[in-house]
């Protein structure tokens, strides 16, 4: 069985059966299994409505999965950890995402790899990058620490 690499980001902005949303991370962490690097979490503001700041961090992780099952994978974590689905963008316990796959980019009903949105925000860009700088986008072949620059940069006010 072939063993492919995800990138897989992790958020919470509320406590949980772990604790604090950083203990949510770490518990997280734990279940998803092989994991060859993880980033430092920070604590980036909301997106959207919520009002509670998220502790944000990725991690590769190793698995023969593919990314249907490991999208399963995820939510099956996300449910065990109390999430539910609800307003978009707001508070949770853990929020889990395939955000690349060594394996390029996958397209199926309900899952797209890489994630759709992950190259416009700070707060996967920059923990990604502090484990993944050196991988790239398969869709444009730019590297994730460029991307985080771009994110970075003060773009002029229409």
């Amino acid at each position: 069985m072939t063993t492919t690499s995800y990138a897989i980001a992790l958020g919470s902005n509320r406590p949980g059966r772990h604790g604090s949303p950083r203990a949510e991370i770490r518990a997280a962490l734990a279940e998803l299994g092989d994991v060859r690097a993880v980033s430092p979490i920070i604590v980036t503001a909301p997106v959207g409505p919520s009002i509670r700041a998220f502790a944000n961090a990725a991690a590769l992780v190793d698995s023969p999965l593919d990314p249907p099952a490991m999208l399963a994978r995820l939510k099956a974590i996300e449910r065990a950890f109390g999430r539910r689905r609800g307003q978009r963008w707001g508070a949770r316990v853990i929020d889990l995402d395939i955000i690349l796959w060594s394996g390029g980019v996958w397209r199926s009903p309900g899952l797209v790899v890489p994630h759709i949105a992950y190259a416009a925000r700070a707060f996967v860009l920059h923990p990604l990058a502090a484990i993944a700088a050196d991988w790239r986008d398969p869709r444009d072949g730019r590297r994730v620490r460029h991307l985080r620059h771009g994110v970075d940069r003060r773009r002029p006010r229409p």
